[in-house]
């Protein structure tokens, strides 16, 4: 049997990361199922990796000024929303399990992490075979579920759900809390190469 995911072994907050290639559609379907996980009376926090440089802060503004003087970490809040802001000079990607830290005090009751492909976590896969790229999952044991657009051979034990059925895909994933004790602790077994 494979190692577990250190990171996890005692992790209680239920995570759970989306998967795909580029141009699939991640955020596009996040859009449509957050409403609906809200309907479900899930609070649902999202992490997404960004693979380039961004700002959420604005030259010129006094948040932007003091965060160039040095203030490390930055937060701006008004009574609508809070912006926390943190540079990392030092490091070459961002630590997924240092952003939960920043969560896990606001007690969400799932964190969908879009992006971090290759971090041991379980996994819900987007394929859509028109984009002409491989699944993910015959080389991913995090990888739990696969939801496309067309029928697929998948390794065993992992389940497939259908991509265009939003409202399955919502139930699948507010199951999840439920199933995380047992799907964090340790990949599938990868089947063996011919």
């Amino acid at each position: 049997m494979m190692q577990s995911s250190p990171m996890l072994d005692n992790e209680p907050l239920p995570l759970l990361g989306i998967a795909a290639w580029s141009g699939t559609g991640k955020t596009t379907l996040l859009e449509a199922l957050l409403p609906r996980l809200r309907e479900r009376h899930l609070r649902v926090a999202v992490i997404k990796h960004a693979h380039h440089g961004f700002d959420v802060d604005q030259p010129g503004k006094d948040s932007h000024r003091l965060r160039q003087a040095g203030a490390s970490p930055m937060l701006v809040a008004s009574r609508a929303r809070f912006a926390l802001m943190m540079e990392t000079p030092d490091q070459d990607e961002p630590d997924l399990m240092a952003m939960v830290e920043q969560l896990r005090p606001l007690a969400p009751d799932l964190v969908l992490v879009e992006g971090f492909k290759a971090w041991p976590l379980p996994k819900l896969e987007l394929h859509r075979e028109a984009l002409g790229k491989p699944l993910l999952a015959p080389q991913d044991p995090w990888v739990r579920a696969v939801a496309s657009n067309s029928a697929l051979v998948l390794p065993h034990g992992v389940e497939s759900l259908d991509l265009d059925d939003v409202a399955g895909l919502a139930d699948w994933i507010a199951g999840w809390p439920e199933r995380w004790p047992r799907m964090r602790l340790a990949p599938r077994p990868m089947e063996a190469k011919p």
